[in-house]
């Protein structure tokens, strides 16, 4: 059992280095699997989006010394569901979870494609200041 958790452990290390890696993996299995350009795209985005949650959080922890990052993220999706909920509740009258947490998640997905970005050019350029 502990072999099978260290595998996975190292697959997910493995792909959120590069998560743009698991996109396209995720997109030729959604692919295969569905026969849809449409769906195999969303898939490729919500297995891209868990990635990207990774490795934005630990370039946020390499750029200023802390291990708040994840926590961060994870408070901002969470603040995003309760603005979301609140403006869906004030004008259908009613929550639906399922449609509020996919916005969030295809949202998150762009904010920390942008995130993950920028803070790696940011990573790269301080560790060439400060070892030139």
């Amino acid at each position: 059992m502990n072999w099978l958790i260290a595998q996975i452990k190292s697959l997910y290390e493995l792909l959120a280095v590069i998560p743009f890696i698991g996109f396209a993996l995720g997109w030729g299995i959604g692919y295969a699997w569905f026969r849809d350009k449409k769906k195999s795209i969303r898939l490729a985005m919500d297995v891209t989006t868990l990635l990207l949650i990774g490795a934005v959080a630990k370039l946020w922890n390499l750029l200023f010394g802390s291990n708040f990052g994840f926590w961060l993220i994870v408070l901002v999706l969470l603040i995003a569901v309760g603005l979301l909920g609140g403006y869906q509740n004030r004008v259908k009258g009613a929550i639906d979870f399922t449609k509020i947490a996919r916005i969030i998640w295809r949202v998150g997905f762009v904010c920390l494609s942008l995130l993950y970005v920028l803070f790696l050019i940011v990573n790269l350029g301080v560790y060439v200041i400060y070892t030139v």
